[in-house]
């Protein structure tokens, strides 16, 4: 039986990958996507790794079911505990053509060449921290490059009330900058490796030294995703292209939809999906 052809899945463990679609959107406008965020079960940052990978399938399991043969894990952290698992051990049972990809491998094949120091900064959840995915990936690509990390836990908290701007979050803002910093005189760069962190964009730059670059995920993962579809033909054939974008949520639709637009700057109807 032909596979039939469907939207590209964009999953997330809750609203923080709307800021990778957004940018899929921006330079892939031509496909369909779907988007689910996991939010009954968020925060995935301080689950383990055997948790984070059993909510992870499952809800790329659904993608599956809903018509999905593409997906991707616009989530650091089920990017850092679950995809290689989902790659290696669950997709080679399956008898269709479907695939995963994360966000990691596109962003450590390149981050390399944004410093000229070797010395690069990385705020990201505790539990992308805790995986080591980032020291590990970023070395395979520039062995000379040293990662230095710094786990920010309040500024998601932050992003998703809506308080990321306010005079509040400045100092957790300053305090993970101040921290980071003083891990290494010489970073040049530093990666927002959460998904949700490009919403605090300003509030970094308001307290960042001019000299020291910042770098955001979604356009590395979208101009990656254009390269993957060239590359494998067959995938691209298998991703419908009449521009539409469906949203699932497995919590409360209606609170989705007004924390959502906090994301995308535009509204969106999603529907509940019960896991």
């Amino acid at each position: 039986m032909q596979q039939k052809a469907g939207p590209i899945g964009v999953f997330d463990s809750g609203y923080g990958g709307l800021t990778v679609f957004k940018e899929l959107i921006r330079e892939l406008p031509q496909y369909n996507y779907l988007y689910l965020g996991d939010n009954a079960r968020v925060p995935y940052g301080t689950r383990s790794f055997e948790t984070v990978y059993h909510y992870t399938l499952e809800c790329v399991n659904h993608l599956f079911d809903l018509g999905c043969n593409l997906v991707i894990l616009a989530c650091n952290t089920a990017s850092a505990k679950a995809l290689r698992t989902i790659q290696q051990n669950n997709l080679p049972k399956r008898k269709d053509y479907r695939r995963v990809l994360g966000v990691i491998r596109p962003t450590t094949e390149i981050i390399g060449d944004f410093s000229q120091s070797g010395h690069i900064g990385l705020f990201a959840t505790q539990g992308t921290v805790m995986s080591d995915s980032y020291v590990i990936e970023v070395n395979k690509f520039f062995p000379s490059v040293n990662v230095h990390q710094e786990a920010c836990p309040m500024w998601v908290p932050l992003v998703e009330n809506n308080e990321h701007l306010s005079a509040g979050a400045d100092y957790f803002v300053k305090k993970h900058i101040n921290q980071l910093l003083r891990k290494s005189a010489d970073i040049d760069t530093i990666l927002l490796a959460c998904t949700h962190y490009p919403l605090l964009e300003p509030k970094i730059r308001e307290f960042l030294p001019d000299h020291i670059k910042l770098v955001l995920q979604g356009e590395i993962v979208a101009k990656s995703l254009t390269d993957y579809l060239m590359r494998h033909p067959e995938m691209d054939e298998l991703c419908l292209k009449n521009r539409e974008r469906d949203f699932y949520t497995t919590e409360s639709a209606e609170g989705f939809n007004v924390k959502a637009k906090i994301f995308l700057g535009e509204d969106v109807n999603a529907k509940h999906l019960g896991l």
